[in-house]
């Protein structure tokens, strides 16, 4: 399978071409495709561009039966540091999107930080998506081992 990236005019070159750092990392980075810095005060949230375009090309590695998405999460160290994330983490990248990319960036940290053009700001990855039938049913059963315990019925330990 092959993810086409097309970089928008607002995408420096520069900043070099999308890629996988590391053979085993899970995602690619994504940047901030902006024309200057922006400043998110803590609670301010805003979208940003990434300057690209994508397109799923097959083969597909589980057929063409199942479709895929790209799910776009926050980067660790941005987050750990400076308290950056995502408003709707993960955001979704349907199959069939072929819009500009865009991240929502929120800083729920205690200072002010800066969005610099080209900023790796957020990682993008590739998941499979499984299209189960969905059936309609008067009670669906609930003889498991977790039954029907709500949010924190399970306990801390």
């Amino acid at each position: 399978m092959n993810l086409l990236i097309e970089y928008l005019d607002c995408y420096d070159k520069s900043w070099g071409e999308l890629s996988y750092k590391h053979t085993d990392d899970s995602g690619f980075d994504l940047r901030a495709a902006i024309p200057e810095p922006i400043t998110l005060k803590p609670g301010e949230y805003a979208l940003i561009s990434n300057g690209i375009k994508i397109e799923f090309e097959g083969p597909f590695p589980f057929g063409d039966d199942i479709g895929y998405e790209i799910q776009v999460r926050p980067r660790s160290g941005l987050a750990a540091k400076n308290g950056i994330s995502i408003v709707n983490t993960p955001g979704t990248v349907d199959f069939g999107y072929r819009g500009e990319l865009k991240t929502t960036l929120i800083n729920l940290g205690t200072q002010d930080f800066i969005i610099n053009p080209g900023d790796r700001i957020a990682q993008a990855v590739v998941c499979p998506v499984i299209h189960p039938k969905i059936i309609t049913t008067t009670c669906v059963s609930n003889n498991t081992t977790r039954g029907t315990g709500g949010f924190g019925s399970t306990g801390k330990a």
